[in-house]
């Protein structure tokens, strides 16, 4: 086994120590593998995790080892690691390639930000709806994520789907980034009651497993003040090597697992399809005003 490589990007020469260290098994990749794909990942991931609060997974020993979460910045880094205080927590930025690069080598595979950028902590730049299975069947979660989409249709908004990688769905709604966490919360609380009304045998917002039975999970809670989602296009620690990926709509019922892409097929994929998540995010941004009004003016 060698013991290092080094590698050099952006002006920055990075060693990447054991790069023949089996991470996924599986697959298989070694770190070197993992490193290299994360060079062709970057400009997809880094778009959406620019200037985002990140907290990294870190499998030293690879996916089928012992695994911790990263918030904090490590003392021992290098001098060009962005980084930013909030409260007691000094928060990596994962804002370039060379980053990027670095948090591979210490066998960081799942990249999870904040809602909000750094320089807005109280204002999310998306509502965002995590849809759990509780059973195997993910036909069931795509059911229940075109649901969704039409609710939020007749409501004048619109959202882009993707795989979370794992073992669910996640849909993000643009939206203006001027409203609260708390005025947000109201409005995917509303969206998640009216859904579990209507569709009471199939969609769930109880938070215990144990209660919810085959229901699909409709987790609005998560989107909240420092708390994190697995960035789009971030890598996950399973055994496929998969990647959360965003889906155009049309293609989502033909998805029978949502670790269907992975570290092998992603690039080809954006190669031809290209960035559909900054595609959509970028399209149009959605006010909240008249469905805040809407609510508050109907408490019950």
């Amino acid at each position: 086994m060698k013991e290092y490589k080094m590698i050099h990007v952006e002006g920055r020469d990075i060693k990447i120590s054991n790069p023949d260290k089996v991470l996924f098994p599986k697959a298989p990749l070694t770190k070197w593998d993992y490193v290299l794909a994360c060079t062709q990942l970057a400009p997809y991931l880094i778009s959406y995790t620019h200037n985002r609060a990140l907290t990294t997974i870190r499998f030293p020993d690879g996916t089928k080892g012992k695994s911790f979460y990263q918030k904090n910045a490590p003392q021992h880094r290098p001098e060009w690691i962005q980084t930013k205080l909030e409260g007691s927590i000094e928060y990596l930025l994962l804002n370039d390639l060379p980053t990027l690069i670095w948090l591979a080598n210490l066998a960081c595979l799942e990249f999870h930000v904040s809602f909000n950028l750094i320089s807005k902590i109280e204002y999310p730049t998306e509502l965002v709806f995590d849809l759990d299975p509780s059973v195997e069947d993910f036909s069931r979660v795509v059911e229940v994520a075109l649901i969704t989409r039409q609710v939020l249709l007749q409501i004048g908004l619109d959202g882009i789907v993707k795989t979370s990688g794992a073992s669910g769905l996640q849909i993000y709604v643009p939206i203006v980034p001027k409203y609260t966490y708390e005025q947000t919360r109201k409005v995917s609380h509303f969206i998640a009651k009216y859904l579990v009304e209507q569709h009471p045998s199939l969609i769930t917002i109880e938070r215990k497993v144990k209660y919810r039975g085959k229901q699909v999970y409709f987790d609005y809670l998560q989107h909240w003040y420092h708390k994190t989602l697995i960035a789009p296009y971030s890598p996950r620690a399973v055994a496929e090597a998969a990647v959360s990926t965003p889906l155009n709509w049309e293609e989502l019922p033909s998805i029978h697992s949502p670790r269907v892409m992975n570290l092998f097929t992603i690039i080809p994929r954006l190669e031809k399809k290209g960035d559909l998540f900054q595609k959509f995010m970028k399209k149009e941004k959605y006010q909240l005003d008249n469905i805040l009004h809407f609510i508050e003016s109907h408490p019950h």
